[in-house]
């Protein structure tokens, strides 16, 4: 176990050291990234100071929303999502296969070895939104306090990846997976508000189904001290506990698909 670990950590180091021989296109890249999602922040914040809410979030606490999600899907996705977004070119182009009599698990070889740097932008920016929102919104600081702060960021993070894994997986019985990750954000960008502001309908599919409204929603909300819908005094325990229960969906049925690959050619 500690010599696979040992070789994970070495092809993610690997990777962090090739990107960085180009060290002023991954900065502009940050800087790209940080500015298109400030955009749209700043027509929220706009939106915000014109109409002084929105379904009762006021800016510090939409900004605190804002970059939890931001942050969180950050840490998750830096480690998933440009390596298992292309699972569906993998399967049919027969790489998959060739990583299947590899000495190590195909999963964790894709996601190390594929580490993406470029996400700093991301963090900053939602790191930033963070600081800047905590001293305004006059939270009482606890033990509990750090560690549902703390918890919920792993916890959105681990949301992010097992979403992800559970996505690129239909590539290995399908061979097709490319256009549910066009699903996966249109509701992604639906979970950066607050799903009290949705119909009831869309709150519990954010809650259930699509269960991504504990990315921010639900731990902010707690934070805040704001009521969650279905959830009411279970919405702690289900913030910190969704995103474990996330990977143990996205393991098994990863392990369901690959007990089904038949090949690239099916």
């Amino acid at each position: 176990m500690r010599d696979t670990l040992s070789l994970l950590f070495y092809l993610m180091r690997l990777r962090v050291r090739t990107r960085l021989e180009f060290r002023a296109s991954l900065v502009i890249a940050w800087v790209a990234q940080a500015f298109g999602y400030a955009g749209v922040f700043t027509q929220l914040w706009l939106i915000l100071t014109r109409f002084e809410n929105l379904g009762g979030w006021t800016w510090p606490q939409m900004a605190m929303l804002l970059g939890f999600h931001t942050l969180g899907y950050a840490l998750g996705a830096c480690f998933t999502l440009v390596q298992l977004r292309r699972m569906e070119e993998i399967v049919l182009g027969g790489e998959f296969d060739t990583l299947l009599v590899r000495p190590i698990n195909p999963w964790a070889y894709l996601v190390f070895s594929g580490f993406n740097v470029e996400y700093g932008g991301h963090i900053v920016l939602g790191a930033g939104l963070i600081l800047w929102a905590l001293p305004h919104l006059g939270l009482v600081w606890t033990p509990g306090t750090v560690f549902l702060l703390a918890g919920g960021l792993i916890s959105a993070a681990l949301i992010t990846a097992s979403t992800i894994t559970i996505i690129s997986a239909f590539a290995l019985i399908l061979g097709r997976a490319r256009y549910l990750f066009g699903l996966y954000f249109d509701f992604w960008e639906l979970s950066r508000y607050p799903a009290s502001i949705f119909a009831p309908a869309l709150q519990l599919m954010l809650l259930t189904v699509v269960p991504l409204g504990y990315m921010a929603f639900v731990p902010v909300s707690v934070l805040l001290g704001r009521p969650v819908p279905y959830l009411g005094s279970f919405a702690e325990a289900a913030a910190l506990a969704a995103g474990p229960l996330s990977v143990l969906a996205a393991v098994a049925f990863w392990r369901f698909c690959m007990n089904r690959y038949q090949g690239g050619g099916g």
